[in-house]
């Protein structure tokens, strides 16, 4: 590292898929530590003690403290199975096991809200013609935080008086509501493959998948055995008009669970979009499917077209947000503006 920090924390973002690790300076105004960054592959790994265990090292770092941000519903602060992930975390059990002095577990989308006041105005991109908004911190605000990775994650960040609050749910489980008649079909076929049918089983990666897979069979095509890589590569490409179909499909639908979340939380204030999935998404969310099915709520439009969505382009809001949580635990405040 460039700079020389007494007590670190570590920060762990923890997915399904990878879990990214850093350390946090919270003395500084610029607390996360990007040289710090390293990212291991879930699968490689039996525990994530056994994963921290190799990011020191790998890193020659070491710290007594400790915020995870997990993929999971945190139960009772203390524990948390993670979603679409074999492993099984403790708080107590990491901090016995590896000596920290304090480990406090939270949801991974708390920590990308928590991120959003650390982020610089370049790290933020608009999506449609609605600039983004100005965080007034003499009055109250409240936003959406939702974004597709391996799965679909969702929380509410609220702007009350100078002090940040963070919302942990797992909205990305709430029931798909179809508003469309190809909605109505997509959802006939993703039923009789799964039951009950949640916004996650289309807006993530595997996501693409489903609804290749869906779009296929409403068309009476056959349908190739793709990756969501592969889906996107060939729609990004052009070279397969099903494979474009279904990517604009996502974005449509997905700008439609966005615009629910904002009547559902009352985020009139904003929606952040972040997720590992994004950046692939960006070209399609900007081409226009997305913020019309965000706006089309019926009596709610014309309040619905001034909110404004915003992706996040920092590259790794999850640690960044925890560094935020690490600031706040120092007895620190964050930035006001």
């Amino acid at each position: 590292m460039d700079r020389s920090i007494s007590a670190p924390t570590l920060l762990a973002d923890l997915g399904g898929t990878n879990v990214r690790f850093a350390l946090a300076d919270t003395a500084s105004s610029d607390p996360l530590l990007l040289d710090s960054v390293r990212r291991y592959r879930v699968k490689d790994f039996d525990t994530l003690a056994a994963t921290i265990r190799q990011y020191f090292a790998d890193t020659g770092h070491t710290a007594q403290q400790a915020i995870i941000a997990a993929a999971g519903r945190i139960a009772n602060g203390e524990t948390v199975q993670i979603t679409n992930n074999p492993w099984a975390v403790s708080a107590h059990g990491l901090e016995t096991e590896l000596g920290f002095e304090r480990v406090r577990l939270v949801n991974d989308f708390a920590a990308q809200g928590m991120s959003i006041p650390l982020l610089k105005k370049d790290q933020l991109q608009a999506v449609g013609r609605v600039l983004p908004p100005e965080h007034n911190h003499k009055s109250a605000q409240t936003f959406v935080v939702m974004g597709p990775g391996t799965g679909l994650g969702v929380a509410g960040l609220l702007l009350r008086h100078g002090h940040w609050i963070v919302l942990e749910t797992e909205g990305g489980h709430s029931g798909f509501a179809a508003h469309t008649a190809e909605d109505v079909e997509i959802l006939h076929r993703l039923n009789a493959r799964f039951g009950r049918v949640s916004n996650e089983r289309m807006i993530c990666g595997n996501g693409l998948v489903n609804l290749y897979l869906a779009l296929a069979d409403i068309a009476g095509q056959p349908a190739q055995e793709y990756t969501p890589e592969d889906i996107t590569a060939r729609a990004t490409d052009g070279s397969d008009a099903l494979c474009v179909r279904t990517v604009e499909t996502l974005a449509g639908i997905f700008g439609s669970v966005a615009g629910d979340l904002v009547l559902s939380l009352g985020g009139w204030d904003g929606v952040y979009l972040t997720g590992g999935v994004l950046k692939i998404l960006m070209p399609w969310l900007q081409s226009g499917g997305f913020r019309e099915r965000f706006e089309a709520k019926g009596r709610f439009r014309d309040t619905m077209e001034r909110v404004p969505t915003i992706a996040i382009t920092h590259p790794e809001p999850g640690l960044l947000g925890a560094a935020a949580l690490a600031v706040l635990e120092s007895g620190r405040s964050l930035p006001s503006e």
